[in-house]
C-alpha cells in the first residue's frame, strides 16, 4: 500500500469523523432548542396538574407518563373568552404585517440603488444604514417616544397607537430589509438589465418586471425575518401601545400578577406566539432556504 494511498484513507476517514461530529451536534442543538417549545406546546393542552408534572432527566417511566394524559382545549377557551385575546392578535397581525411590507418594499428599493448604483461611499452609507438596528432599543426608545407624542400616535385612539407600532417596527426593520436585500441584487448578473434595456426597458421596468421576480427567495426571506421581528417585540409594544393597541406579547405578560399566575394561560398564549410563525416558516421553507442562501454565494 503506497503512501498516497494511505493519506487518502486518513482523508476520509478524518472527513467521516467530522461529519459524524457535525451529526451529532446538529442533533443536541434540535434537542436543546425544541425541547422547552414541545414541553410548552404540549403542556397547554394539559389540565394543570398534569402540566407541572415534567419528567427529570434519565425518568424514562416519567418520559412515558407525560405523554399519557387528557387533551384540554380549557387553557385556550379561557383566553378568549374570560381574556378575549383576539384584539390582541389582530393588533400583532396588524402592526407586524404592515411593518414587513412596508420596510420590504422601501428596503428593496434602497438596496437595489446601493447595488446598482454608483454612489460616492455607498460602503460607508450601506454602514451607517446598518449601524442604526445595531443601537439597543431603550437608546432610541425615548426619541422615539417623544416624537410620537408630538404626532399625537400616542393618544387613547386604537389606528393611532396601531400607526405608532407600525412606524416604530418599520424603524427597525428596515435597516436590517436593506442591508439582507442588497446581496440578493448584487448576485444578479447586471447583464440581465442591460439586456432588457437594449429592448426598450427603463430602469423601474427593468426592475419590477425582471430584477423583483429573481429576487423573490429573497424578499420573501426578508419579510419573515422581518415580521418575526416584529411579531415577537414586546419593548415597543409594552411603551408606546396603549390600551387598545396591546399586542400579543404585551398581553401575556400580563397573565401574572404579585397575587396570581394563570400558567395553563400563559402556556396557551406562548403556544399561539410561537405556532403560527414556525408554520409560516415550514410551509415557504423552500423560499426561505433559498432566500437565506442565495445572497451567500459570489458569482
Amino acid at each position: 500500500m503506497d503512501k498516497t494511498e494511505l493519506v487518502s484513507r486518513s482523508q476520509k476517514r478524518k472527513k467521516k469523523i467530522l461529519g459524524t461530529l457535525t451529526y451529532i451536534a446538529v442533533i443536541v442543538f434540535l434537542i436543546w432548542t425544541i425541547t422547552p417549545l414541545f414541553v410548552m406546546v404540549v403542556s397547554s393542552f394539559k389540565d394543570l396538574r398534569e402540566a407541572f408534572q415534567i419528567p427529570q432527566v434519565g425518568d424514562w417511566k416519567g418520559v412515558i407518563k407525560f405523554f399519557q394524559f387528557t387533551p384540554t382545549t380549557r387553557h385556550y377557551v379561557e383566553l378568549f373568552t374570560m381574556e378575549d385575546f383576539r384584539p390582541f392578535i389582530i393588533n400583532s397581525l396588524i402592526a407586524s404585517i404592515s411593518a414587513s411590507i412596508i420596510a420590504v418594499i422601501l428596503g428593496s428599493l434602497a438596496a437595489y440603488g446601493l447595488a446598482r448604483g454608483r454612489i460616492p461611499g455607498e460602503e460607508h452609507i450601506s454602514f451607517w444604514i446598518i449601524s442604526c438596528r445595531m443601537a439597543p432599543v431603550v437608546a432610541v426608545m425615548v426619541p422615539l417616544y417623544s416624537i410620537f407624542s408630538g404626532l399625537g400616535l400616542l393618544e387613547a385612539y386604537r389606528w393611532r397607537n396601531l400607526l405608532c407600532l407600525m412606524l416604530a417596527y418599520t424603524t427597525f426593520s428596515l435597516p436590517f430589509a436593506v442591508w439582507f436585500l442588497r446581496s440578493f441584487f448584487e448576485d444578479i448578473p447586471t447583464e440581465i438589465e442591460e439586456a432588457a434595456k437594449v429592448d426598450g426597458c427603463s430602469n423601474f421596468r427593468a426592475f419590477w418586471d425582471i430584477i423583483l421576480p429573481l429576487a423573490k427567495p429573497g424578499i420573501v426571506a426578508g419579510f419573515i425575518l422581518c415580521m418575526i421581528l416584529s411579531w415577537n417585540d414586546f419593548i415597543f409594544a409594552s411603551v408606546l401601545g396603549q390600551q387598545g393597541a396591546k399586542t400579543l406579547p404585551v398581553a401575556t405578560s400580563e397573565l401574572h400578577s404579585t397575587v396570581d399566575i394563570k400558567w395553563g394561560r400563559i402556556l396557551a398564549s406562548g403556544t399561539m406566539l410561537c405556532v403560527p410563525m414556525l408554520t409560516l416558516g415550514l410551509l415557504i421553507k423552500k423560499y426561505l432556504v433559498q432566500g437565506l442562501t442565495m445572497g451567500a454565494v459570489r458569482q
